[in-house]
């Protein structure tokens, strides 16, 4: 696959004279963030829990949720909270439970099961919920498509306040309350919340509210830990707020007092003491995600509810082992959905499907294609009465929005604009497909159909230094809307090359460049580099500046991205 390199404009000399006192590369990196005002800058470089963190009651709704789930606990009625499945609907659900039954509330949660019951809330589970005597659900990470089912449960004399942060649908449900900073009318100033970051929202705005002072002084803080895992699990961009809540609860989740995640880290390579957003997103969140894509997310809600040791340590063991299953089943489903797709050509939209396809997968799988063919793929699971399906999509291309325009052909579906999921009749599969292809058609041009790699700005080899390191740590927590640096030196000398690891299959360098020589670590460049390169070649690299620590040593290494053989 042909990868195109994308290295950020140049900043202006009247934008470097504005801010004489900034190093000229962080100055680059800032800009490329679209940070151009010192406000932007201090807020971005010293996120402050204190003056970062809106007030919860600009959600236009958030007075009438507060005040029905006070009214809710005085007369004691039972209260469900609805969550969803992945690592965000999971801490958003801990969230919120663990705030009403710290506020006296007669509490309990109800998760769906992802493959039987699909996302969102459901007819059958609103009457389920009425059945065992629930007056009030409160859903998190979900419902803002759930039309028929709020009216089903005020038919069945239920209200329901709604918590969620996806797009929102052409018809907004009828709900008591809709806190989510994606609704039109909302006059809530940051949109990229997390379903986690929502339930906290509405957490604060019940501690605010709090005349029996029930809760503890701090209590919202030794939550961040989840808001941080749910918020990054989520992949919402880690701009704004979203930086202050995942910065903070970074910090929280050093010393957290949840058992369960104590026992997760450690089934892991990472140490809790030293968690960031690299240890979360490979560690964490796979493992909690791994019960709801293989099992069901109620042991991953055990285990973050859970205030027994041994049971913890029991549920992390679990869950490591469906994380394991989970990885195996990935893998068998990339091959087939690789065979079955076969020459992509220039088809703009990509569809893979299989009868014994396990759908909490296929949106990974989705992902790994998308990555791989740099266009929409879809991958579904196909069963006796429907077929379900998740997508990833290439950002000129909505794939949610493409949905919205097929929603004539599916029984439910929603998501953001680079991934979505659904569920269609089998009669109506070949019409959704037909429907997507043509969206797809108008939309994506051959060369957006490229792999591009973005580049923060060039350097030379002797400004990869420690200064630079330190320098870079200012720019945690990386994530969405704020990547790992990347860099560009061309021109570098080949001394030294080996092949490492198993089967040959990464590459470990040393580069020249005058007098400055480098450690390039190159994770799955065995193949064809291995071969291709030589001693003594000049190349040209993209990569990201890293430390390899081991045994107590320290030391600089570029961690390789791309790469092209000088010209």
């Amino acid at each position: 696959m042909t990868r195109k390199w994308l290295i950020a404009k140049k900043i202006s000399e009247e934008f470097k004279a504005q801010f004489p006192e900034i190093n000229q590369i962080i100055l680059q990196l800032l800009f490329n963030r679209g940070l151009k005002t010192q406000e932007d800058i201090d807020e971005f470089l010293n996120p402050d829990y204190g003056q970062d963190i809106h007030d919860p009651f600009l959600f236009s709704h958030m007075d009438q949720a507060v005040t029905r789930i006070f009214q809710a606990i005085e007369k004691k009625e039972k209260i469900t909270v609805h969550g969803d499945y992945d690592a965000d609907g999971v801490c958003a659900s801990v969230i919120l439970v663990t705030t009403l039954k710290e506020l006296g509330a007669e509490a309990d949660v109800y998760i769906p099961h992802r493959m039987s019951e699909g996302y969102g809330l459901n007819k059958n589970t609103v009457e389920e919920l009425s059945k065992n005597g629930t007056q009030l659900i409160i859903t998190v990470d979900c419902g803002i498509s759930s039309v028929d089912e709020v009216i089903l449960a005020s038919k069945k004399g239920i209200d329901v306040i709604i918590t969620d942060h996806h797009e929102q649908q052409p018809d907004l449900p009828q709900a008591l309350a809709i806190i989510n900073p994606q609704v039109k009318d909302n006059k809530y100033p940051f949109h990229s919340l997390s379903g986690s970051g929502v339930a906290f929202k509405l957490v604060q705005g019940l501690i605010r509210k709090d005349k029996g002072a029930r809760i503890k002084k701090g209590f919202e803080k030794w939550l961040l830990d989840l808001v941080a895992i749910g918020t990054i699990g989520d992949c919402v961009p880690l701009t704004g707020e979203n930086r202050s809540l995942v910065k903070y609860g970074m910090v929280v989740l050093r010393k957290t007092k949840h058992l369960g995640l104590q026992e997760l880290v450690k089934s892991t390579r990472f140490s809790l003491d030293k968690i960031d957003t690299v240890s979360i997103s490979f560690g964490i969140v796979p493992r909690l995600n791994a019960a709801g894509r293989i099992d069901h997310a109620n042991t991953a809600y055990k285990l973050l509810i859970t205030k027994d040791k041994i049971e913890a340590q029991e549920v992390a063991q679990q869950l490591d082992k469906t994380n394991q299953e989970r990885q195996r089943v990935t893998e068998k489903i990339v091959e087939a959905s690789k065979k079955q797709i076969g020459e992509v050509g220039m088809q703009k939209i990509l569809f893979a499907s299989g009868k014994d396809w396990i759908v909490g997968v296929v949106g990974l799988v989705a992902g790994r294609l998308t990555d791989l063919y740099a266009r929409p793929v879809i991958i579904m699971g196909e069963k006796k009465n429907e077929v379900v399906g998740s997508g990833r999509s290439i950002p000129v291309f909505d794939i949610t929005h493409a949905l919205i325009e097929s929603r004539d052909l599916l029984e439910r579906f929603g998501g953001h604009a680079l991934a979505c999921g659904f569920t269609v009749k089998p009669s109506k599969l070949e019409s959704f497909k037909k429907k997507m292809n043509e969206l797809a058609n108008l939309k994506i041009k051959e060369k957006d159909m490229v792999k591009r790699i973005i580049v923060d700005c060039e350097i030379k080899l002797d400004q990869a230094d420690w200064d630079l390191i330190e320098i870079l740590d200012g720019f945690e927590p990386f994530g969405e809307g704020n990547r790992m640096p990347s860099f560009n030196i061309n021109n570098l000398e080949v001394v030294d090359l080996q092949k490492v690891g198993k089967d040959n299959k990464h590459l470990r360098l040393v580069v020249k460049q005058g007098n400055t020589t480098r450690k390039v670590i190159a994770f799955g460049f065995g193949e064809p580099w291995g071969d291709q390169l030589k001693i003594g070649d000049d190349i040209d690299i993209i990569f990201e500046l890293s430390v390899n620590e081991w045994n107590g040593h320290r030391e600089l290494q570029l961690k390789l991205v791309d790469i092209k053989i000088s010209k």
